[in-house]
């Protein structure tokens, strides 16, 4: 609702957009990155028609957003005009605070220090010299085989609270089993009901290259069966120098995984049910909106769904003619 009546007028009136984004593009060549909520009751439309704008002014530019979920009324949004998703999801937030960092009421400041973190290691590279590093159109060639698949899921270690993360003395070995871990996560599903496309570790501190490439060779084939055999490669690194604040060492991990699914049929199975019910439709049809348009953000939502399901049971094809399940070849292009 937000999107056909605040947020059109909000743009029109107050923001001259060729301004403020022309003029703040000249100082991040990488591209636009934009923080935002799916959630809400009837609200959410801001964020998403600010990426849709952006994308039609600057359509070669990288846009990367930051989402918070769960909302299936926008995602036809960030599938078609966001280059990357990052998946952060409530329920998966409240679980670390509750389970990990054993805060019984976890307050928006916990919340979003986790979130945070997690910002600030996936953006660490734009800011801080490295020895390996990776931009935002980086992350995209690494992480992207299929275009519409750019949804990633998002862990972050050592996950621990605010006033003992001075003490934390974790090795690369152990920030790479924790990255894996479904603990970790800020999306709510696991890891292991899927398969992982493409992953990315983004470490940060005084770690020399070598031990972090032993790690990821190691846990590539420890987990050889969690990976897709037809992506040659398909787990990549970098070392950010700086650590973050507090901090001796840590990791960020992005992963592009068909597990992810579940998230969005969970997301999809709880639109349904007040859909049906016609919950709050009223507010949004008295706006002009037509039914039709949640018919349609429902199929989107279920498209997805499909896709992801599509590549999690595909196979690789071998010399000897056995059959190929891909339908479209992959964007097998890396970039070091």
């Amino acid at each position: 609702m937000l999107n056909h009546v605040i947020a059109c007028k909000v743009l029109e009136r107050n923001i001259d957009i060729n301004f403020w984004v022309g003029s703040w593009i000249l100082c991040n060549q990488s591209g636009f990155q934009i923080t935002h909520s799916l959630g809400g009751g009837t609200g959410s439309g801001m964020g998403t028609l600010l990426v849709s704008k952006i994308r039609e002014e600057y359509p070669d530019r990288m846009l990367a957003t930051f989402s918070v979920f769960p909302s299936p009324k926008v995602m036809h949004q960030l599938v078609e005009n966001a280059d990357e998703v990052m998946v952060i999801d409530n329920e998966a937030l409240y679980h670390i605070c509750n389970k990990i960092l054993k805060l019984t009421t976890p307050s928006y400041n916990d919340l979003n220090h986790l979130v945070s973190a997690a910002m600030s290691g996936i953006t660490c590279s734009l800011r801080f010299p490295g020895q390996l590093n990776s931009d935002l159109r980086k992350l995209a060639v690494n992480l992207i085989p299929f275009p519409r698949l750019h949804f990633f899921m998002t862990g972050f270690a050592p996950l621990t609270s605010t006033n003992v993360a001075q003490y934390s003395n974790a090795t690369v070995a152990e920030l790479t089993g924790q990255m894996f871990d479904p603990r970790n996560m800020m999306c709510a599903c696991d890891p292991k009901n899927g398969r992982y496309l493409t992953a990315s570790a983004i470490f940060r501190g005084k770690v020399s290259t070598k031990e972090v490439d032993d790690q990821m060779f190691a846990v590539q084939n420890k987990r050889s069966s969690f990976f897709v055999e037809w992506i040659p490669n398909n787990i990549k690194s970098s070392v950010v120098n700086t650590p973050p604040k507090g901090l001796k060492l840590s990791v960020t991990f992005l992963a592009n995984s068909t597990a992810i699914q579940d998230m969005f049929k969970r997301v999809g199975e709880q639109f349904t049910m007040m859909f049906r019910r016609k919950a709050f439709l009223h507010w949004y049809t008295g706006e002009g909106m037509d039914e039709m348009e949640f018919t349609e953000a429902e199929s989107n939502m279920n498209d997805l769904v499909s896709e992801y399901q599509q590549y999690q049971e595909a196979t690789v094809f071998e010399d000897n003619g056995e059959e190929y399940e891909e339908t479209e070849k992959p964007n097998t292009a890396q970039v070091q």
